[in-house]
């Protein structure tokens, strides 16, 4: 049988061996799945946020070990990693209380002659069984976001952890199972592209998501809809940061290195990937930017001083610094950072950008800050829906007006004004525009979107 070895990305030590799902092993959990959602129907909501309350009491009390094992497989330093589970126990309880409101609706059908003495109501049914497919970066609050959900809804779940960093996913399963779900209504697969893809084709999976690239979103849509199952996709993003000439700049520099550097190591779609300064703030800002970057520390993901970790991969890295050559082939300039050693990379600012450069709008999977300057705010409003990819956008201004008159013209799927785009909250509504995909995920929404709709007319003259 095939293995995955787990390993540590900034030492290359063995944390653990993982026996890979053959494709009849992956349809065997489906069938199994099949069974468990049946138990999840029967389970009444009550029982069922029970259940999630349970789970998130579980993964609370292995807090410090469920984060010390993601930090070492995935390379995250250990501060944000903690963070993180904290956001899974908050999801999981926040699914808790969704489980109980999926309230339906009465329709008046007095608005047509003829049966408007009959009644109509709505009901929210589960979907049936649904894959996630977990990326590497945040994947323990990524898992909650979908298994939570669809546990709430009644929903079984074959969850699908990434390849590279399974364990603090597999344990968190561990703990689901723990607290009591019923047998088969979570399950795990473990694999690669080959898994993705079996998952999406199976006919008993009724819905796939995914949080990944815009080109993996779009093979898995184009397998999903051969049996026409619902698809929840969360792909690539390339955020950004409109700095206006009014606005704070040591402000808007320090939620660039927070929103870009030290979350996930840069290693997020949602977080900020360019930045667009005003010519009359731009030199002031760089300098606050260059400032704030130079007093990160890069290094061992363990330490409780480390603010930068290792990439996910050494052949990560590789792609980030053929990234930044790109940049500075177009006219950039390094102002900081630009060094790798192994899969780490120095937080890494890149000046004087032309604004129309075609690799300015493609996502940089690392700690990464390109800078370019705009004259006015219709010109940085264009520059940034010229980008395919639209999730969020951040703008600095002390003016309300002006930072509401740019969020209207903004074509993203959230803006933020006066802090960065790697804002998450779990009850939030959180997705984009365009290649970005137009899913909605947040704790309300995604419970919703993983069930369907029921219409029941009772006829007041039944014979």
């Amino acid at each position: 049988m095939a293995v995955v070895t787990v390993r540590n990305p900034g030492t290359a030590e063995v944390l653990g061996e993982v026996p890979t799902t053959g494709a009849a092993a992956v349809a065997a959990t489906v069938e199994w799945a099949l069974r468990g959602q049946r138990a999840m129907v029967a389970t009444p909501a009550q029982e069922r946020a029970d259940l999630l309350r349970r789970v998130a009491g579980l993964i609370e009390a292995e807090r410090d070990g469920l984060a010390r094992l993601l930090a070492a497989e995935n390379g995250t330093p250990i501060q944000r990693t903690r963070a993180e589970v904290d956001a899974a126990v908050r999801i999981f309880r926040a699914a808790a209380g969704e489980a109980t409101r999926l309230f339906g609706r009465r329709i008046p059908l007095d608005g047509v002659p003829g049966p408007q003495r009959h009644r109509a109501v709505t009901v929210h049914e589960p979907l049936g069984v649904v894959a996630a497919l977990v990326p590497f970066n945040h994947p323990v609050e990524q898992h909650a976001q979908r298994a939570a959900a669809a546990l709430a809804a009644g929903n079984a779940v074959v969850a699908q952890p990434p390849a590279r960093c399974p364990l603090a996913v597999l344990r968190i399963a561990e703990l689901v199972e723990q607290a009591g779900v019923p047998r088969y209504a979570h399950q795990v697969v473990i694999g690669g592209a080959e898994v993705s893809r079996r998952l999406a084709e199976l006919p008993g999976v009724a819905a796939v998501t995914l949080s990944g690239s815009t080109a993996a979103g779009r093979e898995i849509a184009r397998r999903a809809a051969g049996t026409l199952k619902r698809v929840h996709l969360e792909p690539g993003g390339d955020d950004a940061l409109i700095v206006c000439a009014d606005a704070d700049v040591e402000e808007a520099a320090r939620a660039v290195v927070l929103g870009r550097f030290t979350r996930g190591n840069g290693q997020t779609s949602r977080a900020v990937q360019r930045v667009y300064v005003q010519a009359a703030a731009r030199d002031a800002f760089v300098d606050a930017l260059v400032a704030w970057t130079g007093k990160l520390s890069v290094g061992d993901q363990l330490l409780e001083s480390t603010d930068v970790g290792p990439l996910i991969a050494e052949e990560a890295a590789g792609r980030v610094l053929d990234a930044v050559r790109t940049l500075v082939a177009d006219g950039a300039r390094l102002a900081a950072g630009g060094i790798r050693n192994r899969a780490f990379v120095d937080p890494t600012v890149l000046v004087g950008v032309p604004a129309g450069s075609p690799a300015l709008a493609e996502e940089v999977f690392g700690p990464v800050a390109p800078v370019a300057r705009f004259d006015d705010l219709d010109e940085a409003v264009r520059l940034v829906n010229a980008s395919p990819y639209r999730a969020h956008a951040a703008v600095f201004t002390r003016d309300v007006s002006r930072a509401l008159g740019i969020a209207r013209g903004l074509d993203v799927g959230g803006v933020v004004v006066n802090g960065s785009t790697a804002l998450r909250a779990g009850h939030l509504p959180s997705g984009g525009t365009t290649d970005t995909g137009g899913h909605r995920e947040g704790v309300h929404d995604t419970v919703l979107g993983l069930t369907r709709q029921k219409t029941v007319v009772v006829m007041e003259d039944f014979r």
